[in-house]
């Protein structure tokens, strides 16, 4: 399971126009599933994203977690993630789970966030989704668990 993030000022996701979610400070979280990942790689991808320390404190040092800065997440499914670019030009999905093992599992990651409070906004699973940001920093990172 994968997780490109953004510690962003602003994000939102809109579906033909429709906005679905809308956080301020926080993190946008793209979220990729691939065949053989759990429910228990999901629920440690969303305790590392509650978790991880990428916002700044009274020191400006990079010490408080979305947790404690009071933030929220937007989730955005994206099977792209697992978008295997080495040959061609053209990226081949084959990594990425078919959207029944896939959609589950991103629901999982939500859920998983919820239960340790943070404020979740997401976007629809399998649409084509607009998502803007302002990123904070930047910062962005990679995760796989």
């Amino acid at each position: 399971m994968r997780a490109l993030i953004q510690r962003v000022s602003e994000a939102r996701v809109r579906v033909d126009g429709e906005l679905l979610g809308e956080i301020g400070p926080g993190i946008l979280a793209l979220i990729g599933v691939t065949h053989d990942d759990t429910e228990t790689q999901a629920a440690k991808l969303a305790d590392k994203i509650a978790n991880l320390r990428i916002f700044t404190d009274a020191e400006d040092k990079m010490n408080l977690s979305v947790l404690d800065s009071g933030g929220s997440v937007l989730v955005v499914s994206q099977f792209t993630l697992y978008g295997d670019t080495r040959k061609g030009r053209r990226p081949a999905f084959v990594e990425a789970a078919r959207p029944e093992v896939a959609e589950p599992l991103c629901e999982s990651v939500i859920a998983a966030l919820r239960k340790l409070e943070v404020p979740v906004q997401t976007g629809r699973f399998r649409a084509d989704m607009k998502v803007e940001l302002i990123n904070d920093g930047p910062v962005t990172l990679s995760i796989e668990v």
